[in-house]
């Protein structure tokens, strides 16, 4: 029975049952924030409930969007500032969502994970360096503790899934790139012992 009334939550209101999720997300990673960042990833999580969202090739005015983050950056650096805005939100949204829900993935290509945080943080930057108020707030956020919200995001895609030992090699390299604190304590679930990462510079330099 509560299986099916939450089933028809979901087709009620995604929003909601978003919000449920970053909210469990949030306390689970022990991550404090403001209501306008939970928000705006509840935001981001409705938006992408459409996978063509991530897909998407061309704007609100009919342009033609770059597929790649660096074509997508170097566009948005030459464009008129409405544009500019626009782009680098999306630059900045797809890079999370990508780096939270698709890091696997990523490991098996030429573009990896840390590529798509440091490209996220950089838009997030910039987008709040031309913003105002609280939404800036929310931007530089993101810019700064980029990995910490991918974290949330990773948590809600990977709840209740089992690593397979690939997963796990996964997992390793993707802490030893980005230092993200899921993955080392996902591997400490599954029996490998992580240093943590500053002691793992020290140990490679010596």
């Amino acid at each position: 029975m509560e299986q099916r009334e939450k089933k028809s939550d979901i087709l009620v209101s995604a929003e909601g049952y978003f919000a449920e999720l970053v909210k469990e997300g949030m306390e689970f990673r022990k991550i404090h924030s403001d209501p306008n960042v939970e928000m705006y990833l509840i935001s981001l999580l409705n938006h992408y409930l459409d996978a063509r969202n991530l897909f998407e090739q061309t704007n609100e005015n009919g342009v033609k969007v770059p597929k790649t983050l660096a074509e997508l950056y170097l566009v948005a650096q030459n464009s008129e500032p409405t544009v500019r805005f626009e782009l680098l939100k999306k630059l900045g949204d797809r890079s999370l969502y990508i780096s939270g829900f698709f890091a696997d993935s990523l490991q098996r290509k030429l573009v990896d994970v840390d590529y798509y945080a440091e490209m996220g943080g950089v838009a997030y930057g910039a987008l709040a360096d031309s913003a105002q108020d609280s939404i800036a707030h929310v931007y530089r956020m993101f810019s700064k503790r980029f990995v910490e919200f991918v974290d949330v995001l990773s948590y809600i895609s990977q709840s209740g899934q089992v690593q397979s030992d690939q997963n796990i090699l996964r997992l390793y390299d993707r802490y030893i790139k980005t230092g993200s604190e899921l993955a080392r304590e996902k591997l400490i679930e599954n029996g490998i012992v992580a240093l943590p990462r500053d002691q793992m510079k020290s140990t490679k330099q010596q």
